[in-house]
């Protein structure tokens, strides 16, 4: 796929631990193809609020927010367009969402972002500031406790390592959705 051509419809789901870059490829992605981007971070900081006010549960957050991520995707399939999510997905999230993809005639495209070098890795972490109003900055063992919580995906994607160059990895991306 060429910068600024409109692609099939797709839902485009960037996951991987924090500091590995889906963020950054995510809007760098948005940007090309002009389609929207919902980062789960930033719908996180937004819900915080309401979960402190309603006393959720981790896991009545993380549903809260799933449905609401859910639901954008499927408004932008009803308005025949793509939808970009930058959130951390699971085997089963990502077949529900290939299945919502094939309801509405769209394709579920992930791209798991990685970072092979352990202590680039641990550097962009501890080094990054990203200001989301409602949302805590993340530390290391925030991104350890992570790892343990979410196995390996074994469903189809492409993989990126943020020690290639940004550039690089977009290329590999824009390739991947055809």
């Amino acid at each position: 796929m060429r910068a600024n051509e409109t692609p099939a419809r797709q839902i485009i789901a960037f996951t991987g631990l924090p500091g590995t870059g889906k963020s950054t490829l995510a809007e760098r992605l948005a940007r090309t193809i002009r389609t929207p981007a919902f980062a789960g971070d930033w719908m996180l900081g937004a819900l915080t609020p309401y979960r402190i006010l309603g006393g959720l549960e981790r896991e009545a957050f993380i549903s809260l927010h799933n449905n609401i991520l859910e639901t954008l995707v499927v408004r932008q399939l009803l308005l025949d367009q793509s939808a970009i999510t930058d959130c951390v997905l699971d085997d089963e999230t990502a077949r529900k969402w290939a299945g919502i993809a094939d309801e509405h005639g769209a394709s579920l495209r992930v791209v798991e972002c990685v970072c092979s070098d352990i202590d680039l890795h641990k550097s962009r972490v501890d080094g990054r500031v990203r200001g989301i109003p409602g949302w805590h900055e993340i530390d290391w063992q925030h991104v350890e406790n992570m790892r343990v919580e979410f196995p390996q995906l074994t469903v189809e994607r492409l993989q990126v390592d943020a020690v290639e160059p940004v550039d690089a990895n977009l290329r590999a991306v824009l390739d991947y959705l055809g």
